[in-house]
């Protein structure tokens, strides 16, 4: 890969990691620490890396770095921190239920509902990203499209 080849990934790709980490953990400044580290680490093995499959390997090193990082946050969480995320809103909007739901599910579930409905992306090009087969792809979303049409439908969730 040379250096134009990983400009243009930088213009190509960088807007979609981007948007995928951000929905799963909305955090700005995290998000883009992670695409960050996504693209310092595709620079650091560029040699190694065919220009076609870039596109997989930045997604999935960001949903790595992402896990890794959830995990690490999950041991310095506080007490303080647990009672502000359990905020409840007074009147909350769709997307906001929306986003409760996706919270409820699991991280792998969030994932791949993320990929395919959130930023268009096939069976198989998920499948590249997260080193799922097709048939587990498949399986994930249509496990979280339930659980999320199961918690919009539970009206204590919404009030």
């Amino acid at each position: 890969m040379t250096l134009e080849d990983y400009n243009q990934c930088v213009i190509d790709y960088s807007k979609g990691v981007y948007r995928f980490v951000f929905k799963q953990i909305n955090d700005s400044e995290k998000a883009k620490d992670i695409v960050q580290e996504s693209f310092l680490r595709l620079w650091q093995k560029r040699k190694d890396i065919d220009v076609k499959k870039v596109k997989a390997y930045l997604f999935n090193t960001a949903y790595h770095k992402l896990i890794d990082d959830i995990r690490k946050d999950k041991y310095l969480e506080d007490e303080t921190k647990i009672v502000e995320r359990g905020y409840q809103y007074q009147n909350p909007d769709v997307k906001d239920i929306i986003n409760d739901a996706l919270n409820t599910l699991p991280q792998i579930q969030k994932s791949v509902l993320l990929l395919r409905d959130g930023q268009g992306y096939s069976y198989n090009e998920i499948g590249e990203i997260l080193n799922l087969s097709q048939q587990q792809v498949k399986v994930y979303i249509y496990r979280a499209r339930v659980s999320v049409k199961e918690y919009i439908k539970d009206v204590n969730n919404i009030i």
